[in-house]
């Protein structure tokens, strides 16, 4: 089996056979031996709570992991914030999905840690425009995943063109410093003009100035050639040449203004994180993210068996028993036995998602995003990492 990008293909994924060899292992022992348990199995990142919440998605795909298969499904909605307990839990024959372990785990692991890091950069600037500008640090094959998770964390938009046909999102962008190479130095107004000509009339004119000359200079230069029709400057100074970056673009934005172009927009780019954000939002008036978000290792989710036929059971060092987790109204996470009482106040968050095979939830990005933004707020995720 060989791919053109090395990428391992969906019949592979859903088949079972992108897993790890000792589970198609243990299927031939279990066969061999006759056995096929009933089992309960969640998967989770902290058996207790722990404060520091993170937000659960890569959901719907795994509901499509499991169409078919004759097992339950119960998970977290997408885009709910988590910090401890189960995220998702398995009931059936073991050896109805024992080889999906390895699958079930990356599809949700890595989007969630891009949400998570996504909503830290949402939340560091809430009142500005902020895009993921990522893609470039991942494999293609993964792009839509870490757009997906940044529109779902509140991120305003993303650059990447398949990405975009895949979420039917319209992809943002403007120009890279290649663009500006192939006019050269000194040309760097016949580069705008050309751009403006050339892009769609939607396409917001945002000049790129921090290439051959000092950001201030070009930034003027971008205002008087294209004059009205300018929509904002990008500054993507590189970090070595940048020094104070905040005095940068004030000292730009003074000159804009002292010259009647208060309102051309400033956007900032080029290894931005949370902390730059917070430093730089009440001077710009939009950011691009990449590394922040792409350089996020995933969320260290596992599955365990917690049930046998009916008995709890446990290996050593996680909690035996089928769980429940609840959100209380002052932003509590809680985790409880099932067959036990949970807080008088709090409501269940795990959600019929597979019922015998067939897929029993309906997925809509706008609602996920709408949820983790209100659920960030409630339990203070902004307190929780800041």
């Amino acid at each position: 089996m060989s791919t053109p990008f090395g990428t391992v293909p969906d019949e592979a994924i859903l088949e079972g056979s992108a897993t790890d060899a000792y589970f198609e292992r243990t299927r031939a022992t279990l066969e061999h031996a006759g056995k096929n348990p009933r089992v309960v199995a969640e998967v989770t990142a902290d058996q207790f709570p722990t404060g520091a919440f993170e937000v659960f998605t890569g959901v719907e795909s795994v509901a499509r992991l499991f169409e078919g298969r004759s097992v339950d499904v119960d998970a977290l909605p997408d885009g709910q914030l988590f910090d401890g307990g189960p995220v998702l839990r398995i009931e059936g024959p073991y050896l109805a999905f024992a080889e999906l372990e390895t699958a079930l785990l990356g599809l949700l692991s890595q989007p969630s840690g891009f949400a998570t890091a996504a909503l830290e950069a949402r939340l560091a600037a809430p009142e500005s425009l902020v895009l993921s500008f990522g893609a470039r640090h991942v494999h293609p094959s993964i792009s839509s995943v870490v757009e997906r998770a940044s529109l779902l964390a509140g991120l305003d938009g993303f650059s990447h063109v398949a990405a975009g046909e895949l979420l039917e999102q319209e992809p943002s962008g403007t120009m890279p410093h290649a663009l500006m190479f192939c006019f050269g130095e000194g040309n760097q107004a016949e580069a705008w003009r050309a751009f403006d000509e050339a892009a769609p009339e939607e396409t917001p004119r945002i000049a790129l100035v921090d290439t051959f000359w000092d950001e201030k200079s070009e930034s003027l230069l971008a205002a008087e050639t294209l004059g009205e029709d300018l929509d904002g400057v990008r500054i993507d100074t590189t970090s070595s040449r940048r020094g104070d970056f905040r005095h940068i673009i004030r000292e730009v934005r003074w000159e804009l203004d002292a010259r009647g172009h208060e309102d051309v927009d400033i956007f900032c780019s080029g290894g931005l994180g949370p902390e730059e954000l917070r430093t730089l939002r009440d001077v710009a008036d939009g950011f691009g993210v990449g590394g922040h978000v792409t350089n996020r290792s995933p969320i260290d989710f596992s599955l365990d068996i917690v049930e046998l036929e009916g008995d709890p059971t446990s290996k050593r060092g996680k909690l035996s028993g089928v769980k429940e987790v609840y959100r209380t109204p002052d932003g509590g996470h809680h985790v409880a036995l099932a067959d036990r009482d949970g807080p008088d106040d709090g409501r269940n968050l795990l959600e019929p998602l597979v019922r015998d095979g067939e897929v029993v939830r309906e997925f809509d990005l706008e609602e996920a995003r709408e949820r983790c933004l209100a659920d960030a707020e409630a339990v203070g995720f902004d307190d929780s990492w800041g």
